[in-house]
């Protein structure tokens, strides 16, 4: 392959005995002399942080909206120097609970000042911070407290009454708990019952001290383990060392300074992606390092146009499925407009879209637009974002065109994984061709594809395709308490994703399969179909069942084979007319069953993302015949995709069309 944006640093490699052939080995160009490494002399994010106080100790650092009276007011703020001195309060009260280097600190809540606080308390003492979050299933909390051994957890205080509950279940682990706000006398008791020492955000603070020393910290230090969804139905803990993730952070750096523009004091990003993953907390750690300021949004999505409106950042990060909303309505706002505007609109589209495929860049391809229409769409981020990413799962090309056109800033898609600590892959900015891929590989990593025959995908033919393989300095160490796991994906130095990608001949990486049954929503939540399908299997009113979604789509449809003699009674006894085949398109019968389908998985405690939205009723069994099924009746789910395309196509739209 080889292309404007990659240089190729390894041959192919054959296909060896018990072993897939391998495409070449490429990284950026950006990085063709080496891989990027962080400094010898630094040890830490900690060091991000501190160094950042000593140049900027007044400038503000963490903000949210004042509530006065029910209504949220302007932001307010805390500098570098007055986070730094909580941070440091913080730690050394985490220390005299006994909790010691190496050790694990909970953090269970949403984006606010407390996080970050808590996080960089935990930096300063070489603690481990584990993010607990409850979107892997309602005993995921639970779980990662025992099994990652977190022996003190910060917790926002609308979280408070779950970690209670499951309190009894993990408190020969957990010793203490700090509220992110205030606690009542009854909640303390429940937790002093249990022996867990149960303190608000302020009585924890003030038993700290400013003037500790702090204990030495290393690279190969473990600095955080994040848990993620596993095929087994528990969560996997990523392991993170220090290294791993101060190397994302300044291979990001490098990467602005090679292509745009760094971050600097100026510049103020809105935090609203959880923080519990990944992509948000190298952003964000990236901001600290440069001394740009951290505003947080409410934590309510019907008010997060007027948190940007009010903020006005400079740096905004999204995910497919709020891009997705924020592009409808601005395009529903515009065919309200009328003929007139509307046309006007579609004109200075077309103009602007022209330049950028010709390779003019954001602010050049058409200046006068930007002002004359293209501002309000840049308002409605605040007016002043000049830098917007978007990663945790593919962006439509639709969408991401239009955000280019429309929002009058750079725009920049990429990929990453919790174990390659966030971003892998990004595009370039400014650079139009890369639209629809995720780009080229960061500074820090270098990448192969593998072949997977079964799939037919060949990672050495003339469009290279096959599983995405990493290299370099920003994977994670393994899978926590999990040695097999992690053998599994690392074999012979190589991580293997298990995404299927297509280089492109500018370098660039594109997205087009899944090699595992595994995959992710718009919004960025993993699917495991398999376990899906096995629980929607034991509703008694069907007979087969294939579940479908994909990462440009927030839901789940599925096609379903009816038990023809459940389908008739039903039928009889709603005074439906039809044959078994004629029952099949009856709305009245889909409907039935979808709802059936649904009791069948609350009752079996299935998420709301995993509920289907739409079903469509097969009267033909699955079959060999017409290549549906494998000889022992395992789905063949790339040609049920095809069989189906229409009613898939179909049940998205009637969806959409019903529910928002």
């Amino acid at each position: 392959m080889g292309g404007d944006y990659t240089v190729k640093v390894e041959e192919a490699r054959e296909a060896g005995e018990g072993k897939p052939s391998a495409g070449p080995v490429f990284r950026s160009i950006f990085a063709k002399h080496g891989l990027m490494e962080i400094p010898p002399q630094m040890e830490s994010p900690w060091e991000f942080f501190s160094e950042s106080v000593k140049k900027n100790p007044s400038n503000s650092l963490l903000g949210r909206r004042q509530i006065k009276d029910g209504k949220a007011g302007g932001y307010s703020w805390l500098t570098y120097q007055e986070a730094y001195d909580a941070a440091l309060r913080i730690g050394s009260a985490i220390r005299r609970r006994g909790v010691n280097p190496g050790d694990k600190c909970g953090i269970y809540g949403a984006n606010c000042p407390e996080w970050i606080i808590a996080m960089e308390a935990c930096n300063s003492q070489a603690i481990t911070y584990v993010p607990l979050y409850d979107t892997l299933g309602a005993n995921a909390v639970e779980f990662i407290i025992n099994h990652a051994e977190v022996s003190i957890a910060f917790v926002q205080e609308n979280k408070l009454p779950p970690i209670l509950t499951c309190l009894s279940k993990c408190a020969s682990i957990v010793k203490t708990i700090v509220s992110f706000g205030k606690i009542s006398d009854k909640q303390k008791e429940t937790a002093e019952e249990l022996g867990v020492a149960f303190f608000s955000w302020d009585e924890f603070l003030l038993s700290g001290d400013l003037d500790e020393d702090l204990p030495p910290k290393k690279k190969t230090d473990t600095c955080t383990i994040m848990y993620t969804s596993g095929t087994t139905g528990e969560p996997k803990g990523v392991i993170l060392s220090n290294a791993a993730f101060m190397t994302e952070v300044l291979s990001m750096d490098q990467l602005l300074l090679e292509t745009d523009k760094v971050c600097t004091e100026e510049d103020v990003y809105f935090s609203f992606l959880p923080l519990a993953h990944i992509f948000d907390q190298i952003i964000e750690t990236y901001c600290i390092y440069r001394g740009s300021s951290i505003g947080f949004w409410q934590g309510d999505i019907r008010f997060l146009v007027e948190d940007l409106v009010v903020l006005k950042p400079t740096i905004f990060c999204g995910v497919p499925r709020v891009y997705d909303r924020i592009c409808t309505g601005i395009m529903d706002r515009i065919s309200a407009g009328g003929l007139i505007k509307k046309s006007l609109f579609h004109i200075a589209y077309n103009y602007k879209l022209r330049n950028l495929e010709k390779g003019l860049k954001q602010d050049e391809a058409s200046p006068l637009m930007d002002k004359l229409v293209f501002d309000k769409i840049k308002q409605a981020f605040g007016g002043r974002v000049r830098l917007m990413l978007s990663g945790a799962a593919p962006l439509p090309k639709h969408i991401e065109e239009f955000l280019r056109v429309t929002c009058c800033c750079v725009l920049s898609q990429g990929y990453g994984l919790t174990e390659s600590c966030a971003g892998c892959f990004t595009s370039v900015a400014n650079v139009y061709p890369m639209i629809g891929s995720v780009g080229i590989p960061m500074t820090a990593i270098e990448a192969r594809l593998e072949s997977v025959p079964e799939m037919g995908y060949d990672a050495v033919s003339a469009v290279p395709r096959g599983e995405i393989c990493l290299r370099g300095n920003t994977l994670f160490s393994g899978y926590h308490k999990r040695k097999d796991l992690t053998e599994e994906v690392i074999v012979d130095g190589w991580f293997h994703t298990g995404d299927i990608g297509e280089w492109q001949p500018n370098g660039a990486m594109k997205i087009i399969d899944r090699k595992k049954n595994i995959f992710k929503l718009s919004q960025g939540e993993y699917v495991a179909v398999e376990c899906l399908e096995s629980t929607y299997s034991r509703c008694p009113l069907i007979a087969a069942i294939w579940v479908y979604g994909n990462s440009f789509e927030s839901f789940l449809v599925a096609v379903a084979v009816p038990e023809k003699k459940a389908l008739e009674d039903w039928a009889a006894n709603n005074q439906e007319k039809g044959d078994f085949q004629s029952l099949c398109s009856n709305s009245k019968a889909r409907k039935y069953i979808l709802d059936e389908l649904n009791t069948t998985a609350k009752t079996h405690n299935l998420r709301g993302f995993e509920m289907l939205r739409a079903v469509h009723l097969e009267p033909i069994p699955f079959d060999i015949d017409r290549d549906l099924i494998t000889p022992t009746f395992k789905l063949k789910r790339p040609q049920l995709l095809k069989h189906y395309k229409d009613r898939v196509d179909e049940m998205y739209t009637e969806a959409k069309g019903t529910k928002p």
